[in-house]
């Protein structure tokens, strides 16, 4: 007789129809626990604000998940009327160049940084804590799942915590104190310190963090002693159409090109080798899938890369991984600076299972940089070695003309979805 499965109550923002990279983890947790016996319950908004929709996605949310829902207020609703595109970007983490700020991005960030602590969904904390005390109580819930970012989300399981005997685990997508936009928020003294001793309480409160990179957990140890598992994001299986490789050497970015992730030193490259190589113009193409920063879009420009630029904008997530295995070199851009080390893009994993190899470039002793080269799927660059980099663009252009371009990666399977939630049920069953 099987046994009955083990209820777990999941604590989400971004679900289906939200698109980008933050719905994909738990959408796919939420596929694969019922085969290892665990019942996924989900507690979303009912009326949310995403930045971005997918509506395809909705089509992958598993038939044996429950899905509670529960009214939400946001902010972001009312700051709309003042600028509905600079709102938007906002709330995707697009922050426009401190330097070209003006003074309605200067407030709406002060607002979002002094005003909503930890974030502009706070407002769902009380309700959604009236509401799941009752439904937990009431269907006999043991094991409660917060996923932040937002990390107002967490102080919902903060709360249940303290006022009843549930286990808690709060899972962190990204980090919260030391992410990259933490800066751009313009916090004022006392605002910093609420968003730490929140972050303090938290951590310390949890029964388990799980975390997604090495260099979080290393991080979050100085903070709490609770345990830290890390379980980073993955790739899944995808039906695809058979891809057909782009006729042009394509460098494709697949995701948000935020203001920060302006690589100068690729740009650079590109052009100096459209001078030196007499046919590179007539192969080269740089596709942009994704929101794409002002700042990014001018660098380009810059560079005179306009012609080669196919800038495509946002597209549903199976298209998006259809790009991925049609484009000759997948690009990989993170924020040059300390806080970002811990980053690991959620597209890494569906680049690295496409064939296609990867340029990455981000600051030193980054988390991907182990992954790409343990994998072999790609090479990974400092924004300090351009030589390195244009030495590479030249070996993948002259691989792309033999039609010998590809990359042969090693040990993918540990990042396959449902081998990481397998790793997920093991935690989840062994704090029974």
């Amino acid at each position: 007789m099987k046994p009955e499965l083990k209820k777990i109550l999941i604590i989400t923002y971004y679900w289906p129809p939200a698109g980008g990279p933050g719905v994909q983890r738990w959408l796919k947790f939420v596929k694969y626990l019922p085969d290892f016996d665990i019942q996924p319950i989900v507690y979303i908004p009912e009326n949310p604000t995403y930045p971005i929709v997918d509506t395809n996605l909705e089509k992958e949310v598993s038939e044996k998940a429950i899905i509670l829902k529960h009214k939400i207020f946001e902010p972001y609703q009312m700051a709309s009327v003042f600028s509905k595109n600079k709102t938007k970007k906002i709330s995707s983490g697009i922050i426009p160049n401190q330097k070209k700020q003006t003074f309605l991005d200067k407030t709406l960030l002060w607002i979002r940084g002094n005003l909503f602590i930890p974030d502009a969904r706070v407002f769902w904390v009380k309700p959604s804590v009236t509401y799941l005390e009752k439904y937990i109580a009431e269907n006999n819930i043991d094991t409660i799942i917060t996923s932040g970012p937002p990390h107002s989300l967490h102080l919902i399981g903060l709360v249940l915590k303290q006022k009843m005997k549930v286990t808690w685990f709060a899972d962190f997508r990204d980090p919260w104190t030391t992410i990259g936009y933490h800066k751009s928020l313009r916090l004022s003294t006392r605002a910093e310190r609420k968003h730490k001793a929140l972050e303090y309480r938290v951590l310390n409160t949890a029964d388990t963090i799980i975390v997604t990179s090495k260099t979080t957990k290393t991080e979050f140890e100085a903070i709490t002693n609770k345990p830290i598992v890390v379980i980073t994001n993955g790739y899944d299986t995808e039906s695809v159409t058979k891809s057909i490789l782009d006729s042009k050497f394509s460098l494709a970015h697949i995701g948000s090109f935020l203001s920060e992730r302006n690589p100068a030193i690729l740009w650079e490259s590109l052009a100096e080798l459209l001078k030196e190589i007499p046919d590179f113009k007539s192969h080269l193409e740089l596709k942009l899938i994704g929101a794409v920063s002002q700042e990014v879009l001018d660098t380009i420009s810059q560079f005179n890369l306009n012609s080669y630029l196919n800038n495509l904008g946002y597209v549903f997530h199976s298209e998006a991984v259809s790009h991925q295995r049609n484009s000759q070199v997948l690009l990989l851009i993170e924020i040059n600076s300390e806080e970002t080390k811990s980053i690991i893009p959620g597209k890494l994993f569906e680049y690295m299972v496409s064939n296609r190899p990867i340029i990455a470039i981000g600051p030193k002793d980054s988390d991907f940089a182990e992954i790409i080269t343990d994998t072999n799927t790609g090479v990974f660059f400092e924004y300090t070695e351009k030589e390195k980099l244009k030495n590479t663009i030249v070996s993948y252009y002259n691989q792309f003309l033999e039609g010998k371009l590809q990359s042969y990666g090693v040990g993918l399977q540990k990042y396959f979805r449902k081998n990481l939630t397998k790793e997920l049920a093991q935690l989840i069953n062994s704090k029974i």
